[in-house]
């Protein structure tokens, strides 16, 4: 693995130990602000990453899967980092701490709906993912080095039509309780 693959590991690291950090200072510690300091941090990893990809970049370096995976990271993360958090902190009340309901697995048209609206957000941080794979085409514009980030988006394009099929498909065959 070359060393944007390791930042990338680092940081999806980072993430989760700043959201583990902010629930149990928040929840077991009883410092509410504190936690949200800590949760507050996971857009800093973002950007992290970004200046690491960047930097690496504009040393001259030929872009490979990993700095493609970085953008696509980024995307993910800015649209689905919040809900990520949500679904972390729930987990975490009930589970660990024991306190508030359960959290609710969804079926039927509800669970198709959803579904959809993920497909929403996929969409979204595509847009975000790929604008910044085609920024960093454009601005380097250099076919031979930017080949990597090219197929990347290709086939996170392909991933987004088979996932939008998928959530179609969950209207036709909605989720059945017990599966």
């Amino acid at each position: 693995m070359n060393f944007i693959a390791w930042m990338i590991v680092a940081c999806e690291i980072g993430f989760w130990i700043v959201i583990i950090l902010g629930l149990f200072t928040r929840y077991v510690l009883k410092k509410n602000k504190l936690g949200l300091f800590f949760l507050a941090l996971t857009p800093i990893i973002d950007l992290i990453l970004l200046i690491i990809t960047a930097a690496d970049l504009y040393r001259g370096a030929t872009a490979t899967a990993a700095h493609a995976i970085a953008a696509v990271y980024i995307g993910v993360s800015i649209v689905f980092g919040k809900s990520m958090i949500r679904w972390a902190d729930e987990r975490f009340r009930y589970y660990v701490i024991k306190e508030g309901p359960k959290p609710i697995k969804l079926y039927g048209i509800e669970y198709s709906k959803h579904y959809l609206k993920g497909w929403g957000k996929n969409v979204l941080s595509y847009l975000i993912g790929a604008g910044i794979l085609a920024g960093v085409i454009f601005l380097i514009n250099d076919p031979s080095r930017t080949e990597a980030l090219l197929r990347v988006l290709q086939i996170w394009t392909f991933v987004l039509g088979i996932d939008f099929i998928i959530s179609i498909s969950y209207f036709v065959w909605p989720r059945k309780k017990g599966v």
